[in-house]
């Protein structure tokens, strides 16, 4: 099942075999192993890679299934205690997932959490579709997964938002628009917008709060965005534990756009909440209330 998961994700038996640490001959031979004891083809060989058949799709589900069965029946019969895979966006690792961490810590003694950082929503979310992870937290908003303009897979993802992030739009002090006393999206057209690469999550804020207005100017990460409104290169809508400390020191000034804030949203699959205490450890990382 491992196996077949493998090929799924990669796409290719030599990407399988690489990511299992086996030989490509291995991974070919139980697949057709698989596909004989069920007496069905699950791939087709295409010259893009290993496609699921109809009954490939239909084992998918059951394979995640069968894995998390012998994954709880090892746990227990081994007496080992409750873990938790974690993915995270590296932007709001050091700073927002220490909160979440010490609300289990606390109200979970037992539980390991390991933390695995990643550049990709993307990649998080087919992580926790597939089940390499328990959750991932995602900035987001609205009422419905990706409501702030991604993409969701197609797999009952269920969410618990679990903390706010603020947003802040700053420039460098002496800003002309600092003398303003609010500004509207119309007021920053002609500003030129500091911003991410596309799919970041303060990429998509901007555009659905700012609008097409201001011209983008592709800087690279959250430090890159802040030194570069720090020397009046442009401005920059950042969360505000990326610009807290510039803002206290000066070498940043806020602007007076009204931003709503963003939700650090922990995002898991609805089909494996039938895992014991699953659910349960989950909303333990909620905020009290």
């Amino acid at each position: 099942m491992r196996t077949f998961e493998a090929v799924v994700r990669h796409r290719t038996v030599t990407d399988a075999a690489n990511a299992l640490g086996m030989a490509p001959s291995s991974v070919s031979e139980q697949i057709r192993v698989l596909e004989k004891s069920l007496g069905v083809t699950l791939f087709d060989r295409t010259p893009k890679g290993m496609l699921l058949t109809g009954a490939g799709r239909r084992l998918q589900g059951w394979a995640r299934r069968l894995l998390d069965q012998a994954e709880q029946a090892r746990r227990e019969v081994a007496r080992q205690p409750e873990d938790v895979r974690l993915g995270a966006l590296e932007t709001i690792v050091a700073a927002c997932v220490p909160r979440v961490l010490g609300r289990l810590a606390e109200r979970r003694p037992g539980l390991r959490v390991e933390v695995r950082p990643s550049v990709s929503r993307d990649d998080l979310l087919a992580d926790v579709t597939s089940g390499r992870l328990e959750a991932a937290l995602v900035l987001d908003t609205g009422d419905a997964l990706g409501d702030l303009g991604f993409a969701p897979p197609p797999a009952p993802l269920t969410f618990l938002d679990v903390d706010s992030v603020p947003l802040v739009l700053v420039a460098a002090p002496g800003h002309p628009l600092l003398e303003r006393s609010q500004l509207s999206p119309d007021d920053l057209s002609g500003e030129r917008l500091l911003v991410n690469a596309p799919g970041c999550s303060f990429l998509m804020a901007a555009d659905r709060l700012i609008g097409p207005g201001p011209e983008r100017l592709p800087v690279g990460g959250v430090q890159v965005m802040r030194a570069w409104a720090e020397q009046g290169l442009g401005v920059a809508l950042l969360p505000d534990f990326a610009v807290s400390a510039a803002l206290a020191a000066g070498t940043l000034a806020r602007l007076p756009f009204p931003a709503p804030d963003l939700e650090l949203r922990l995002v898991w699959h609805a089909d494996r909440e039938h895992l014991p205490g699953l659910r349960d450890v989950l909303y333990a990382a909620g905020t009290p209330g």
